[in-house]
């Protein structure tokens, strides 16, 4: 039986709920694939996605935050994974989102998203969110200014991630109450 270690959230399409072992054979097809991870630090084998669901589930019980796993209601399929990140030596607060191949351009990301981004700003009382998006990762960009985020400028990651080019895109609390109306 799978334990979920936080919260789960609803949308009108979408479950969020914290990682667990059963999502592993997606997560891993997700790792796989070399679309999908071309601006997420390249393809994964089986076994070093099985360290990043680790690592995604333990944050969980470490921060009491970390990424959702990302299910379709009407199917129970994993699609994906994005919310609250902020490993140590992070340059933020950061609402990150990949999902799989088949799940783009349903408006998944954006549904998810401003959910995660409610919960964060509610329950984990942040004041800022950010997005680390690589410069070239156009659709990406494109969902942060739907959600209302502005771009702030390059931002390095820890190692081994610090040699990536990597700019944050973000907005305030505040600038959220106003911009989540626009982003519906």
């Amino acid at each position: 039986m799978a334990v979920v270690l936080g919260p789960t959230l609803l949308t009108d399409r979408l479950i969020l709920r914290p990682p667990t072992y059963d999502d592993f054979d997606a997560w891993a097809a997700f790792a796989a694939d070399e679309d999908v991870n071309r601006f997420l630090g390249g393809v994964q084998s089986r076994s070093a996605a099985w360290r990043g669901l680790a690592t995604v589930t333990g944050a969980w019980a470490l921060m009491g935050f970390s990424m959702f796993s990302v299910l379709e209601r009407s199917t129970g399929q994993w699609i994906g994974r994005l919310g609250p990140w902020q490993p140590e030596g992070w340059p933020g607060t950061e609402i990150g989102w990949g999902l799989a191949r088949e799940a783009w351009g349903q408006g998944y990301a954006l549904e998810g998203t401003v959910a995660a981004m409610d919960w964060a700003f509610a329950e984990l009382g942040w004041n800022e969110v950010i997005h680390c998006i690589d410069p070239k990762n156009i659709p990406s960009q494109n969902l942060a200014r739907r959600l209302g985020s502005t771009l702030k400028g390059p931002v390095h990651l820890p190692p081994p991630m610090n040699t990536w080019p990597i700019e944050a895109w973000g907005q305030t609390k505040q600038e959220w109450v106003i911009n989540r109306r626009k982003s519906n």
